[in-house]
This record gives structure tokens, C-alpha cells and sequence, in this order.
């Protein structure tokens, strides 16, 4: 049975997030602001960049304990070493990846609505990423705003540890405590701010993080 690590406050991220500063820069101050998993997430680089930036960002993460997740492209995960690759619906085949990458490495997915819910196997998949929560424009057609009580009712359907994902900024946050899932997962709160760190550490207080107990 593979561990799950702190979802607590998870991170999502790629080169094109940041608004110039260099990404490694962002993920510096936000892990120390209490981030403790990290996603890379682009869909528009090429392979060969994407492995390239997934290796700095492991370099950057391992000595602190931090996970590092790649978005979709199982292969870039495996070229870098990382910790896991998360899955949208879209994307390979949770029987697949698994197939793939063995057992040691993570798989996370998305669940968006009750029918998708239902689908996530948990032999394969260790954890979910529940959304929208709020209105987002992280993504260009994002699926509709489903709200913490919408949260709720897919944490408790799945039965897997979980994070709230979309529109989530220290000002909400705290709308996300007690619906069950383990952490959120942010990406413009945190790598649009001017402190990303402090952005964090903002985020973590607002939903309580640092009273949960760790996966």
C-alpha cells in the first residue's frame, strides 16, 4: 500500500503561472510558506523542456521532503524521477499509468460530478483532486462550480484522501474546512502573489491545515 503524502496545501504550477519569475523562485517561497506537494502542470511545452524543468523542480524539492507530481504525461514523470503523475479525465488510463510506472509512484486524478466519482478505482489511484469549487480561470472551459457542499459529497463518495481545487485563495479557503478532503490545491493564489510564501501561509491558516493530521 503506497503512503500517501500531506495534501495539505498542493501546489500546482508551470513556467507559464508565474508571470516572469522563475518558477523554481515561486516554489521556493511557497514550500516555505507551507506547501507540501508540488504539481507540475503544462500543457504547452515540449517533452524534452518539460523533463528538464520536472528534474530542477526535483532537485529543488527532495532534500525537502516535498512530493513532486507531473500533470498527465506519465513518461516526463518517469524521465524525471518523480513522486507520481496525476490524471484527468482525459487523460491515460489510471489501469495504464499503474501498468506503466509500477507501484511505488503515485497516481492522483480529477472528479468532477458523482458518475466520475464512481469510476476511481482505489487499488490504482491513491488520491482525487475534487472540483471546481469556485469560479476559475486557470482553465478555458472549466467545468461548473460545484461549491464546498459539492466538495463534501464527492470526498465522502470516493473514500480517498483528497484536495479541493479551483478559485481557492485565503479569503474562501476556510469555506473548504470540514467537507472531508485533506488539503486544497492552488495555482493564481499563490503564483500570482507577491509573496508566494506569505500566500501560503495565509491559505494554510484560513482552512486550518496546520491542525489536520498529516495523510
Amino acid at each position: 500500500m503506497r503512503a500517501c503524502p500531506d495534501l495539505s496545501l498542493y501546489l500546482i504550477l508551470g513556467a507559464a503561472d508565474t508571470a516572469g519569475t522563475p518558477f523554481e523562485e515561486v516554489v521556493l517561497s511557497a514550500v516555505a510558506g507551507g506547501v507540501s506537494v508540488v504539481q507540475l502542470r503544462d500543457k504547452h511545452t515540449c517533452a524534452r523542456d518539460q523533463v528538464a524543468n520536472a528534474k530542477r523542480l526535483k532537485a529543488l524539492l527532495a532534500p525537502r521532503g516535498v512530493p513532486l507530481i507531473v500533470n498527465d504525461r506519465v513518461d516526463v514523470a518517469l524521465a524525471a524521477g518523480a513522486d507520481g503523475v496525476h490524471l484527468g479525465q482525459d487523460d491515460m488510463h489510471a489501469a495504464d499509468a499503474r501498468r506503466l510506472i509500477g507501484e511505488e509512484m503515485l497516481i492522483g486524478t480529477s472528479v468532477h460530478n458523482a458518475h466520475e466519482a464512481a469510476g476511481v478505482d482505489p487499488e490504482l489511484v491513491d488520491y482525487v483532486g475534487i472540483g471546481p469549487v469556485f469560479g476559475t480561470g486557470s482553465k478555458a472551459d472549466p467545468d461548473p462550480a460545484i461549491g464546498p457542499e459539492g466538495v463534501a459529497e464527492l470526498s465522502r463518495q470516493v473514500g480517498l484522501p483528497a484536495v479541493a481545487i479551483g478559485g481557492i485563495t485565503g479569503a474562501n479557503a476556510g469555506q473548504l474546512a470540514g467537507t472531508g478532503v485533506d488539503g486544497l490545491a492552488v495555482i493564481s493564489a499563490i503564483c500570482h502573489a507577491d509573496d508566494p510564501g506569505a500566500a501560503a501561509q495565509r491559505i494554510r491558516r484560513s482552512f486550518g491545515a496546520d491542525n489536520l493530521v498529516a495523510g
